[in-house]
C-alpha cells in the first residue's frame, strides 16, 4: 500500500473516531450553546490520483486542527463525577464533583415534567460570577411541596451556589455547594457542584470562552 494511502486511511479513522465520540457525547443532538465542531460531512471518497489524495490529507489535517483545543479546557465525567482542567499533555486540576441525578419531577397540577440531567456535549464558559445568587426555578418549590411565589424576590437564595459560579448556557453552572459531603454522587438538578477550594482554583484559572467537554 502506498504511503499516502496509509496516511489517508489513518486520518480518516481519526476523523470518524472524533465524529463517533461527538455523537455519543451529544446523543445525536445539539443545542444553541453547543459548539459546531463539524460543519461538513466527514465522509471523504478517496481519489485515485495521488496528488488529489494528498490534498484530501491536508484538508483532513486542517479539520483536526480546528477541533483540537489550543488552550486549557475542562472535562467533566458525569459517570465518575470527576472534573479535570487540563491541556493536551498535562492535568492542571483534578477534582471530585457532583452532576445530575437523572431524577424526574412532575407537577401534579399542571403536568409539567423535569428530568435532572447534566447536559452532555461541548460548551464554553459564558459567564464568571462572584458571590452568585440563585434564582430558584418553579421546580425547586414544587419539589418541596411549596407554593410558587408571585414575588420574584422570594425566589432569590444568596447561599446555595457558593462563592463562585461559571455559566455554560441554558442556566447551567459549575458552582459551589452547601453539601460537600455529597461530592462524588449524582445528586444535582443538572448543574455541576465543586468543593469550595477546587471551585476557587478553577474560577481563577479559566477565562470566558474556555471549552467544556461533558460526557
Amino acid at each position: 500500500m502506498k504511503s499516502w494511502l496509509r496516511y489517508i486511511t489513518g486520518i480518516s479513522v481519526m476523523l470518524f473516531g472524533f465524529l463517533g465520540a461527538w455523537l455519543l457525547i451529544t446523543g445525536g443532538e445539539a443545542s444553541l450553546h453547543h459548539i459546531t465542531l463539524f460543519d461538513d460531512s466527514l465522509s471523504v471518497r478517496l481519489p485515485e490520483d495521488e496528488k488529489q489524495a494528498k490534498r484530501e490529507l491536508q484538508k483532513a489535517r486542517q479539520a483536526l486542527a480546528k477541533i483540537k483545543p489550543s488552550a486549557p479546557y475542562i472535562v467533566i465525567d458525569t459517570h465518575a463525577n470527576i472534573l479535570t482542567f487540563r491541556t493536551e499533555n498535562s492535568i492542571l486540576l483534578k477534582a471530585t464533583c457532583s452532576t445530575g441525578s437523572g431524577g424526574e419531577l412532575t407537577d401534579s397540577n399542571t403536568g409539567r415534567r423535569w428530568i435532572f440531567n447534566t447536559p452532555r456535549g461541548a460548551f464554553r464558559v459564558t459567564s464568571k460570577l462572584v458571590e452568585p445568587w440563585w434564582r430558584k426555578p418553579d421546580w425547586a418549590f414544587i419539589e418541596e411541596n411549596q407554593s410558587i411565589p408571585k414575588d420574584p424576590s422570594k425566589r432569590l437564595d444568596p447561599e446555595m451556589l457558593g462563592e463562585y459560579a461559571l455559566g455554560f448556557g441554558d442556566d447551567y453552572f459549575i458552582h459551589g455547594t452547601l453539601y460537600e459531603r455529597l461530592l462524588g454522587v449524582n445528586v444535582t438538578h443538572g448543574c455541576v457542584r465543586l468543593g469550595s477550594d477546587d471551585l476557587e482554583k478553577l474560577y481563577k484559572a479559566v477565562k470566558i470562552g474556555t471549552l467544556i467537554y461533558i460526557f
